[in-house]
């Protein structure tokens, strides 16, 4: 039994999900003619209240057109400095959209309106780019899951309003925060003008985002789509998976959070682990004060596999596929985990 907690990312289509695939009706979408894309389109902009929606194929893709269709060449967005627009998208801020980033200290990647506002840029000091775009993610995946509390969100598009910036959020995982915090996504949208929203990770299709927008960004979404390379054909397939999803898979994250707590709550028991960071969604991040490599290769011998973030770091994900069967015996192999023979 291979128990993988890598990233909820690994997950794979269920029987019934493989089912929506194969019975889903197709056209070509580069004419936006498949039907199966249209609806879930159409279902997820209904969903958050926004005016349109975008397939893409992923979330790197959706996020950079976010920022191209916010920015133009040598001006700067605001992020803290875990997000991943800056970490995980291949330097694409700059090599797609020429435009820099100003980085925040936030807390387990979540800034406040306050920093925000001390981060921008004069607009009539032209020795400084131009700050045009404020990006946030929620849940912030270095930050371990955590969520924003939407009242601190309201602040900052408050002060982006007041200083005619653009807000977009990054919602890979914003499923996991509407689900852990009871929220509406109606309220996201009408607060941010753009939302990427992920449906391969929680909801475990198979692959695809969506990008939410106000209609003045997504009339120019579809031309950036293109420009980046994400042109698809008869992909209703993929989208039929996100429509399963979207309906049959949300509520369920609620198991995949109560997993994490229980192994943060188990981590917390255990000698060699000095730190447990907060857990409000299914990301676990803690420390150990033995030999992580060493840790890690047991926990591979046992058919268990995660990462390590470096400096005695370690994150694990919980996900669809990580069943109670592989839970009752994670929790097991830490239990009895033989410290004493690798004790720096």
């Amino acid at each position: 039994m291979r128990i993988d907690l890598r990233s909820d990312t690994v997950t794979k289509p269920t029987a019934a999900m493989m089912e929506a695939i194969t019975k889903a009706e197709v056209g070509d979408d580069v004419y936006k003619e498949d039907p199966t894309v249209n609806k879930l389109e159409e279902k997820l902009a209904g969903m958050f209240g926004m005016d349109a929606a975008l397939f893409f194929p992923t979330g790197s893709m959706a996020n950079q057109a976010a920022i191209k269709l916010h920015t133009q060449p040598g001006e700067q967005l605001i992020a803290d400095k875990y997000a991943h627009v800056y970490n995980y998208e291949g330097g694409g801020v700059s090599f797609n959209s020429g435009v820099s980033c100003k980085l925040l200290d936030g807390n387990r990647g979540m800034v406040t309106a306050s920093q925000v506002e001390e981060a921008i840029n004069p607009p009539d000091f032209y020795h400084s780019p131009l700050t045009s775009l404020v990006c946030l993610e929620n849940t912030t995946n270095k930050g371990g899951g955590a969520c924003y509390d939407v009242e601190e969100i309201i602040k900052i598009h408050l002060v982006c309003k007041k200083h005619n910036l653009g807000l977009h959020l990054d919602g890979a995982r914003l499923w996991n925060a509407l689900v852990a915090k009871n929220e509406d996504p109606k309220q996201y949208g009408e607060i941010f003008d753009t939302i990427s929203v992920c449906l391969s990770k929680g909801l475990g299709s198979p692959m695809g985002s969506v990008l939410l927008g106000k209609q003045r960004f997504m009339d120019k979404a579809i031309r950036v789509r293109k420009v980046l390379g994400g042109g698809m054909r008869q992909i209703g397939f993929m989208a039929g998976a996100g429509l399963y999803a979207v309906e049959n898979h949300i509520s369920r994250l609620t198991e995949d959070h109560k997993k994490a707590k229980e192994i943060g709550a188990l981590l917390k028991t255990l000698d060699f682990v000095t730190k447990v960071e907060p857990i409000e969604t299914n990301i676990i991040i803690f420390n150990v004060n033995i030999d992580e490599q060493l840790f890690l290769k047991d926990m591979e011998e046992n058919n268990v596999h995660f990462y390590s973030m470096g400096q005695g770091k370690l994150r694990l994900v919980t996900h669809y596929d990580y069943t109670y069967e592989m839970h009752e015996r994670f929790l097991q192999l830490l239990q009895n985990y033989p410290v004493h023979s690798v004790l720096k």
